[in-house]
């Protein structure tokens, strides 16, 4: 089959999913098509709102629907690395013996991230990135496809700890999630409290969700685009010449290049699942401000005059 024939069959497929999932998940369509947009780029998100926000249920739901094998780690502040990755034990013949941990997975709930201190948030870092792990000496692959989908409460609330710069940058995309509109929230209530659980059917198959992955990678972007998305990124970044007065007054960190790319798989995957062969500014647009606002780090300014990065994000495109 052709990749323009892939891309129409995409679409299709793409448009059942955003259906199946509503049968769960009132509202919140922006943050369903952020999430839908990480997996099908093959990145990781991360979810922030408050408690009771469906968080863990919209994760859960995701998976169904994909077809994938879930996995949910709770964070706690007494999580040790080992309850994450697996242990080694000493089997009845005396041989160690390799216990894999709840990382093994299609899809990881990572619930409450930054309710775990730091050794333990790192042990995610290299399954991120590389999809593997390592334990004591030995290297094991991650089945493919893999993702990690954390959530995350506000940073100002008792008892967390924030995530580090180098784990929040290996996150395609930071979500924010909002309470619900009043009828959305009526809606929730009456269909909680009926007693009638919908069914989520499974849509995909892991290699579908591979080579959907894989026709992505292979959707050709205009130089003019990649210049755009590199620029942009640029900006963000106090000390360089294409930094914009309000960055270098409001901003202390700028994104890296890891942003860039993520900008332009994003893009790609934005334009695919619209029906277009070729992602173009417009794209970079849509995604910039789900991929930067993790990236980006205000000073006290900012803070204080009341200046969010959305805001700056957006002054910006």
């Amino acid at each position: 089959m052709s990749d323009v024939a892939l891309v129409k069959q995409l679409v299709t497929r793409y448009d059942a999913l955003r259906q199946e999932i509503k049968k769960v998940i009132v509202g919140q369509d922006q943050v369903v098509a952020e999430v839908l947009l990480s997996v099908f780029s093959g990145g990781h998100a991360l979810l922030i709102g408050v408690p009771g926000l469906a968080k863990t249920l919209l994760v859960h739901t995701v998976s169904q629907a994909l077809g994938l094998e879930f996995k949910r780690i709770q964070f706690t502040p007494d999580l040790m690395p080992s309850d994450i990755l697996g242990s080694e034990i000493l089997d009845e013949s005396r041989n160690f013996k390799f216990i894999k941990g709840p990382i093994f997975s299609n899809i990881i709930l990572a619930d409450e991230i930054n309710r775990t201190p730091p050794k333990t948030q790192a042990a995610l870092l290299e399954a991120m990135q590389e999809r593997s792990v390592t334990v004591a000496g030995h290297n094991y692959k991650l089945d493919l496809p893999y993702f990690v989908l954390a959530t995350q409460n506000p940073i100002e609330q008792e008892g967390t700890y924030p995530l580090p710069e180098a784990q929040l940058d290996r996150f395609m995309f930071a979500i924010n999630l909002d309470y619900p509109s009043f009828a959305e929230e009526v809606e929730v209530v009456k269909a909680t409290t009926s007693g009638k659980p919908q069914k989520v059917n499974p849509l995909f198959t892991a290699q579908e969700i591979i080579d959907f992955q894989e026709l992505i990678r292979r959707i050709p972007v205009a130089d003019n685009v990649v210049e755009y998305a590199v620029t942009l990124v640029g900006k963000t970044r106090p000390k360089s010449q294409s930094a914009p007065d309000l960055v270098q007054k409001y901003i202390d960190w700028g994104a890296g290049p890891r942003a860039s790319q993520n900008l332009i798989l994003a893009a790609k995957t934005h334009a695919a699942l619209g029906g277009n062969f070729s992602p173009d500014i417009a794209d970079v647009q849509r995604v910039a401000i789900g991929i930067l606002r993790h990236r980006m780090i205000k000073n006290y300014k900012a803070e204080a005059e009341g200046l969010s990065i959305e805001d700056i994000i957006t002054s910006l495109l």
